[in-house]
């Protein structure tokens, strides 16, 4: 594995909850100009997630599929500039949202969890039955751990739906990064995750507020929520089965995986595991700053995450390159 400084990344701000805080808030890129077609795609029979799919003017170089974070949306600030970028580059772009996420409350038998990635294969098997795959998938935070998870789950078997996939900021061991937010100086975070995990829940229909009483973490709500939910049991067996760190051996496409070293939620230690060192499909672009999602620069790469998938996109995934030997 090499770590890659594709583009040289020069921080707008250094503190890393600066950047964190400033991205999410920073007028984006939009791609106002590709009409936006939204779709409810029925992932089982009492399963509906939604897809929001812009196509350039031109025939499509290629499938950009994009999966949000914990308790985000396609309409997430870091999704809709990387679908701008895209789409200028001559790719479709696919804005996946979670189950329940959305607005899709209402349309989904049970929750969604950070390992569920049979909604997003139904989204590709579709794509591909149009004869518009493999597809280039893209996860923010939790979301990449979703999208490596399962290209990892499908091992030699993924090539024929997914061409190539990247990992922006991505809790690939969950456990740790769940402990991790909870600690004193991500309270901001775990509060507006906790809120949000809170409502999406009541909004399904099926908890009541008083359940929530007295639960103020994530690994909590887990814990109570989402493990049993799924069959996990708790929060530890659940994070323990789910982290995409666990898959990783299976990779067998490209995969690029962008973290910065003083990431809040992820600790780095995490990339340096033989998990992620032994795979020679695993490329890791590091960065000393620029906190979770955060990656603000200075211009001309203000939104250099962006610049670096569609540099990668265009350089590795469209080439239909494979790993060197030299670079394990």
């Amino acid at each position: 594995m090499v770590h890659v400084r594709m583009i040289p990344f020069d921080p707008v701000v250094r503190n890393p909850h600066l950047q964190t805080i400033l991205a999410h808030f920073w007028q984006r890129p939009e791609s106002d100009a590709f009409p936006v077609e939204r779709r409810l795609v029925r992932t089982e029979s009492d399963v509906q997630v939604l897809v929001c799919s812009q196509r350039p003017l031109t025939p499509a170089r290629g499938e950009l599929v994009m999966v949000h974070g914990l308790e985000g949306s396609g309409e997430a600030g870091y999704i809709r500039s990387l679908a701008a970028a895209a789409l200028h580059a001559g790719f479709a772009a696919h804005r996946f949202h979670m189950r329940t996420c959305g607005g899709t409350e209402h349309l989904c038998s049970t929750l969604y969890h950070a390992g569920l990635t049979s909604d997003l294969f139904a989204f590709l098997r579709e794509l591909r039955e149009q004869g518009r795959g493999p597809a280039i998938l893209a996860g923010f935070s939790l979301g990449g751990n979703v999208v490596l998870k399962l290209a990892g789950e499908l091992g030699d078997g993924a090539s024929e739906y997914i061409q190539a996939v990247c990992g922006i900021s991505t809790p690939l061991d969950l456990g740790i990064c769940a402990h991790r937010i909870a600690e004193p100086d991500n309270r901001i975070y775990q509060a507006r995750f906790v809120r949000r995990m809170r409502a999406r829940m009541v909004a399904t229909g099926r908890f009541r507020e008083s359940e929530f009483a007295g639960l103020r973490s994530v690994v909590e709500l887990d814990d109570r929520f989402t493990a049993p939910s799924f069959g996990f049991g708790g929060a530890e067996n659940y994070y323990r089965t789910q982290s995409a760190i666990g898959y990783l051996h299976g990779l067998r496409v490209p995969a690029l995986l962008i973290q910065a070293k003083d990431d809040t939620f992820v600790p780095f230690s995490v990339f340096d595991s033989a998990a992620v060192r032994s795979n020679p499909w695993i490329r890791l672009v590091a960065t000393e700053y620029g906190g979770h999602l955060g990656f603000l620069g200075r211009s001309p790469h203000r939104f250099w995450a962006d610049d670096v998938i569609m540099k990668w996109v265009r350089e590795t995934v469209a080439n239909n390159r494979r790993p060197a030997p030299s670079e394990v």
